[in-house]
């Protein structure tokens, strides 16, 4: 498990850089999906009470036999349950379905600039902080207009920005923001969600090159960029695959050409409208 390599976030809680993301794993599978990972090695794992899943979550990290301060357990606040008093009832449903007397990382979901009821929304999360039942707190999705609101009318930094971020959305604006902030980037749709991205000859050329797979390198991208990455998948080869990650390394030349690649091709919705 050491050659994971973690970050350290703003507060000094440490987080591996490399996670498992749960997203679409139904939840009477996910137990047995999460198992694979476990076993594979993932200690980091990421799911969101809109998921669906938050109880197989639990019932893996219960069934591992894992030491809890060995894992780290990320889940995400609805849109629906924005605002101070309903964020911490769905917490507290969040942290019942997980079995867990803390998570590692608690995060907003969206921003849903529309609504409004983010800041009141981060003010719930600095309590939840406040009080140890989540060790970080954090946001996804955010631009950095919305961290500025939250940087000027909250006291606790968010310690991760969780963005859509791969080759084809490589976010060097938001990663700047993160930078100078103190604020972690971390990926999710790190392989594009697959759709064409596997497939681009850049990227074959590069995984020739390394003797890896075209997911491998894209992953490996990541990790040198600095970025936290959560790929997801169900199947127990594939699991593996994006685990093994750290016995090579891309050198410059490689590097620009996966910047060459950025389209600001966004396949997800747009945070700034999504509701």
């Amino acid at each position: 498990m050491s050659k994971v390599p973690s970050i350290t976030l703003n507060n000094g809680v440490t987080m591996p850089q490399l996670g498992f993301g749960v997203f679409q794993i139904p939840d009477d599978e996910a137990a047995t999906v999460i198992g694979h990972a476990l076993d594979t090695g993932y200690r980091s794992i990421d799911t969101a009470a809109v998921y669906g899943n938050e109880e197989g979550t639990g019932r893996a990290l219960a069934a591992s036999g894992i030491p809890r301060e060995e894992l780290f357990v990320t889940t995400k606040l609805w849109n629906s349950e924005q605002g101070y008093d309903s964020t911490l009832r769905a917490f507290d449903a969040s942290l019942a379905k997980l079995g867990l007397e803390y998570v590692d990382l608690y995060l907003i979901h969206w921003p849903v600039p529309a609504r409004d009821t983010y800041v009141d929304t981060y003010k719930a999360f600095e309590k939840i902080y406040t009080d140890g039942r989540a060790k970080a707190i954090g946001v996804s999705n955010f631009q950095p207009a919305h961290l500025e609101r939250l940087l000027g009318e909250t006291s606790v930094v968010p310690a991760v920005n969780q963005i859509e971020l791969h080759p084809r959305l490589q976010q060097a604006e938001a990663r700047a923001f993160h930078a100078s902030h103190g604020i972690a980037t971390e990926a999710w749709s790190p392989l594009g969600q697959g759709k064409g991205l596997l497939e681009d000859p850049a990227i074959a050329e590069l995984a020739a090159k390394h003797g890896r797979t075209p997911a491998q390198v894209v992953l490996r991208w990541h990790l040198q960029l600095g970025n936290v990455v959560i790929p997801k998948s169900a199947t127990p080869s594939r699991i593996a695959e994006n685990f093994d990650v750290f016995g090579f390394e891309l050198d410059d030349a490689d590097l620009a050409a996966l910047a060459g690649l950025d389209s600001g091709t966004r396949l997800g919705p747009d945070p700034a409208t999504f509701e």
